[in-house]
């Protein structure tokens, strides 16, 4: 793309225009401003001014080079990585949760930290951007892509039916999924039984003699969410638990109000599974608030552990894990995927174990 101070001075749209330039085919792996140029029958610097919203150039050619441009999903690379083919060093993330959640998310910030040490060892560096849903994440894919923004992508949060790892496989850059199911997908994933983590905290309980349990759950349409719900659902009928699920968005706040709701249940449940440590911590205060004795009346279990586990009285059992050797190896099979452009694998991450402390206990009148 010509600099806008080269710009020549006459009508770049002079050129003859074509009547309807077939696209069909028409786009390399790497696009480029002249390949743009030619598509819509003007010159490089049409195209320049056009993306740089500058005079020179009529409205009807404005327009018809930005939806070629649209059409093939291109965006300008910037001019010196443009020049010089180089990478960019750099992998990027986009996290589709409220930013205030994330603020207070230990796991987010142990897991960021493994990855970017692991990647500064190869001198890449990490981009984060966080936008409010899905769609917004996609469109970011769409225009790192085109801008050839990152050498790669790591995806967290996967949802059922999740529709990205399709869409960022077929944009073709290299990526890692953190989640997953072990099965196939179309890019290479970092996963954690989140079955088997689960069902050793409820066998934990059952062995106590706690019969009704209540699970305040994470975002229900997330798939490590899901399965473990599937491995509540297992345990009910091999355990012969009652359990009741409430959905979250992984917030203090909604996990205080969650724990509220089973509190005032009746019967009451005598054991409560947080799908964090955030939860965890507020139901802890919700309990202390209502006058219910922990571990005395309700036992409390994290599926995460940080530090959040460990200053409360009592502390709180929790599953434990290393969440910064989780990002270590999350960055490591980017690095081989960046490289070696393999084929997807999955990749499978130690189940978490469970810490007992001073949170749990038998039931009362067990």
């Amino acid at each position: 793309m010509l600099p806008n101070d080269q710009v020549p001075p006459q009508d770049p749209a002079a050129a003859p225009e074509p009547a309807e330039p077939s696209l069909a085919g028409a786009a390399p792996a790497r696009l480029r401003s002249t390949d743009i140029a030619r598509l819509a029958g003007v010159s490089v610097s049409a195209v320049s001014l056009a993306f740089n919203a500058r005079p020179g150039i009529s409205d009807a050619t404005r327009k018809r080079i930005l939806e070629v441009a649209e059409e093939l999903n291109w965006r300008p690379h910037r001019a010196a990585r443009a020049l010089k083919g180089a990478n960019n060093d750099v992998a990027g993330i986009v996290i589709a949760r409220p930013a205030r959640t994330l603020g207070v998310e230990p796991f987010f910030a142990h897991f960021l930290s493994g990855l970017q040490s692991r990647l500064s060892n190869g001198g890449i560096a990490t981009q984060l951007l966080i936008v409010e849903d899905t769609q917004a994440e996609v469109a970011v894919y769409r225009r790192w892509a085109a801008e050839n923004r990152v050498d790669g992508l790591v995806l967290l949060d996967l949802t059922v039916d999740d529709v990205r790892p399709q869409v960022v496989a077929d944009l073709r850059v290299p990526a890692v999924i953190l989640g997953g199911h072990g099965g196939p997908l179309p890019l290479s994933s970092v996963w954690v039984d989140d079955h088997a983590a689960m069902t050793r905290i409820l066998e934990y309980l059952a062995a106590l003699g706690h019969r009704f349990i209540g699970h305040v759950s994470g975002i229900p349409s997330y798939q490590h969410t899901r399965r473990r719900l599937e491995a509540i659902g297992d345990a009910r009928e091999a355990l012969g638990l009652e359990i009741a699920s409430v959905p979250t968005d992984y917030s203090d706040t909604q996990g205080a109000s969650a724990t509220r709701r089973l509190l005032e249940a009746s019967p009451r449940c005598t054991a409560i599974i947080y799908d964090s440590d955030v939860m965890a911590a507020a139901g802890l205060g919700v309990a202390t608030e209502m006058a219910v004795p922990v571990p005395g009346e309700v036992s409390i279990v994290s599926f995460d552990d940080s530090i959040l586990t460990h200053l409360p009285h009592p502390p709180i059992t929790a599953l434990t894990r290393d969440t910064y050797a989780l990002g270590m190896l999350t960055a490591t099979e980017l690095l081989h995927t960046m490289a070696e452009r393999p084929e997807p694998r999955a990749v499978q991450a130690p189940t978490p174990e469970l810490v007992v402390r001073g949170s749990t206990a038998p039931p009362p009148h067990a």
